[in-house]
């Protein structure tokens, strides 16, 4: 069996991934605050509301506080010179080879958040799907761009 990947992505995705649930932890206040407001209105049970509050506090304990860090310590990739390993999951871990002969192209893009962090995701296409490593460090992320698209040149002059 094969070693899990060495690298590993930038402890600042703690942060942005933090951010990210926190801002759609927003929707299931403003649900809350409308059943309120329709409890009050057509005089229904606040009941309603009072157990959407309950879940939305376990799910925002969840997914701001617990998951991004489990979610860091199990991200990992390493590049090799045929083929690029990534290793992802909190529950079940996938592990992924992507031949460098069946390399495509290969992005870095970067949304407001990963920019606030200076962090850049990474985009690796195939034919059939695209993987992607998340919340590297800019200069990182353009660097591995970089190394992989002359890796997978060279492997698509060697056929």
């Amino acid at each position: 069996m094969r070693q899990p990947p060495s690298e590993r992505i930038a402890k600042d995705a703690i942060k942005a991934w933090k951010l990210t649930a926190s801002l759609w932890s927003c929707i299931p206040i403003l649900i809350v605050i409308a059943l309120f407001v329709l409890a009050y209105l057509f005089d229904f049970s606040y009941w309603y509301g009072t157990i959407f509050i309950a879940i939305s506090l376990i799910e925002v304990i969840l997914t701001v506080i617990f998951i991004p860090k489990l979610r860091w310590n199990r991200w990992r990739y390493e590049v090799f010179d045929q083929e690029i390993y990534i290793q992802h999951g909190i529950l079940i871990v996938s592990r992924t080879l992507v031949p460098m002969i069946r390399v495509q192209h290969v992005d870095t893009k970067q949304g407001p958040i990963l920019k606030k962090y200076g962090l850049s995701s990474l985009t690796v296409s195939t034919a059939a799907t695209t993987h992607e490593i998340p919340a590297l460090l800019e200069e990182e992320a353009a660097a591995l761009r970089d190394r992989i698209s002359e890796l997978a040149r060279v492997e698509q002059d060697d056929v």
